[in-house]
């Protein structure tokens, strides 16, 4: 092809259906659709080859900050690509790597200034698995091979993220190639499988996890956790104080804290990091997606020291972390990542988001009276919409019947692109979203979650 400009959109459409096979779809039904292609970004804004504009309500898979193409970030990648586009750390060290790591040490939680670079959110926890229990093995205790997980959890497609993840529509398919955890309950209060109601609710799921704890006492190489919220399971929302008691319970039972701060790292929650909101310093913590601001694929699993310390040895001693990937530490995304965090100050981004999440809490009270909404839960800028067939019992609606998407497909008539998890709907925009902007999103969504429920 000697270029783009001439490719029509019809063309497009018929190559995607013939080469590209999309990610959580069924590509039966993808193909008999008319597909959106998006040629540009801007801010909160995608563009499709015909021109129309739809409001990027998942922030590109949860992983959108600043904006699309903003102009900084476009220019710092401008300029570290004719420096030098990558190189490995595999027996070199590189520049913008080691100083995105003295950065991000300045902000992580207190202790957490180590870090292992990958390249999205299920390397990052594939490292932490395996760290994990290799700090057993040095520490003298490679008995202690088991992890416990909860419910509803994800961490990511890859082996080692799917076995600690707990959503069987995800995860059932490939058991025979997983590994086993113990699985807690979720602190999921619509929901509860404890019984308890919110008004009534005493933390529970909390004992039931130190039970488990107790009962395999010396087995348990770490406990794995998304804090605040657990994201693919539905945005559901931990309540206060739930992400202390676990890391007071591990402290108590000597099992490392992983933290899964992919999804809420990076402002989502309204602080930097989810373990801000309770003063929690995980033992290992996984980041990605807002690393890099949406630019590139990048990740970084970061430990304390007592992690770190327990792989140094002699050569000899096969004390070394055998893990490693092609373009860990690359240079153009540590460049945006960079310019990420100077941004983060620049536009004093922080502070910006309290009145949006305030008003976003607000907003949102609306949706809880609509006969077909059965629960809302916000942290911070990210939010779901749990939609039931029916309200006074909780029944969900099949999922042979795909409200959530109806939905979506609803909300992207009116110009906003949204991704729901099953039928719930989600709101999860560039952090830089103007109060216009998000009036226009709230607007839609509830406006199409009637269309299609009432």
């Amino acid at each position: 092809m000697s270029g783009t400009n001439s490719i029509t959109t019809e063309q497009l459409r018929l190559w995607d259906k013939r080469h590209v096979w999309h990610p959580f779809t069924q590509m039966q039904e993808w193909e008999r659709d008319e597909q959106i292609i998006i040629v540009k970004g801007e801010g909160c804004w995608l563009i499709d080859t015909d021109g129309r504009r739809y409001l990027d309500g998942v922030a590109s898979m949860w992983t959108n900050v600043h904006g699309h193409c903003r102009r900084e970030l476009n220019d710092a990648l401008k300029e570290q690509v004719d420096r030098l586009e990558h190189s490995t750390l595999l027996g070199l060290a590189s520049e913008q790597s080691i100083i995105l790591a003295a950065r991000l040490a300045e902000i992580t939680p207190p202790g957490l200034d180590r870090f292992f670079y990958s390249d999205n959110g299920s390397t990052a926890m594939e490292v932490a698995v395996k760290m994990a229990y290799q700090y057993q093995v040095h520490s003298g205790r490679p008995e202690r091979s088991r992890f416990i997980t909860f419910r509803h959890a994800y961490h990511g497609d890859t082996l080692g993220a799917v076995s600690v993840g707990g959503i069987g529509i995800y995860h059932t398919t490939f058991k025979p190639l997983m590994f086993e955890t113990i699985q807690a309950p979720a602190p999921y209060c619509y929901r509860c499988e404890m019984g308890c109601s919110r008004t009534s609710c005493s933390m529970e799921c909390i004992d039931a996890l130190e039970a488990l704890m107790e009962g395999n006492a010396g087995l348990v190489a770490g406990l794995v956790i998304e804090p605040l919220v657990q994201g693919a399971g539905g945005m559901i929302v931990q309540p206060a104080g739930f992400l202390k008691r676990v890391r007071n319970l591990c402290d108590r039972y000597d099992i490392l804290m992983i933290v899964d701060e992919v999804a809420t790292g990076f402002g989502r929650t309204g602080k930097m990091f989810a373990c801000n909101h309770e003063g929690v310093v995980p033992d290992i913590m996984a980041l990605s997606k807002g690393i890099a601001a949406g630019y590139l694929p990048l990740a970084a699993t970061v430990m304390i020291d007592k992690v770190y310390s327990a792989f140094l040895g002699s050569y000899s001693e096969l004390k070394t972390f055998f893990h490693g990937h092609t373009f860990t530490g690359n240079p153009l995304a540590c460049a945006v990542a960079l310019k990420s965090l100077q941004l983060f100050q620049q536009d004093n981004l922080l502070a910006e988001l309290q009145p949006k999440i305030a008003w976003l809490t607000q907003r949102l009270g609306d949706f809880e009276s609509m006969p077909h909404v059965g629960d809302v839960r916000q942290c911070g800028l990210a939010a779901g919409i749990e939609l039931v067939e029916n309200r006074e019992t909780g029944a969900p609606y099949p999922w042979e019947l795909k409200v959530g998407m109806r939905v979506c497909l609803e909300a992207r008539k009116r110009g906003v692109f949204s991704r729901p998890l099953g039928n719930t709907i989600v709101i999860f925009p560039p952090l830089v979203i103007s109060n216009s902007e998000l009036e226009i999103l709230l607007n839609v969504l509830q406006e199409s979650i009637r269309v299609v429920t009432e």
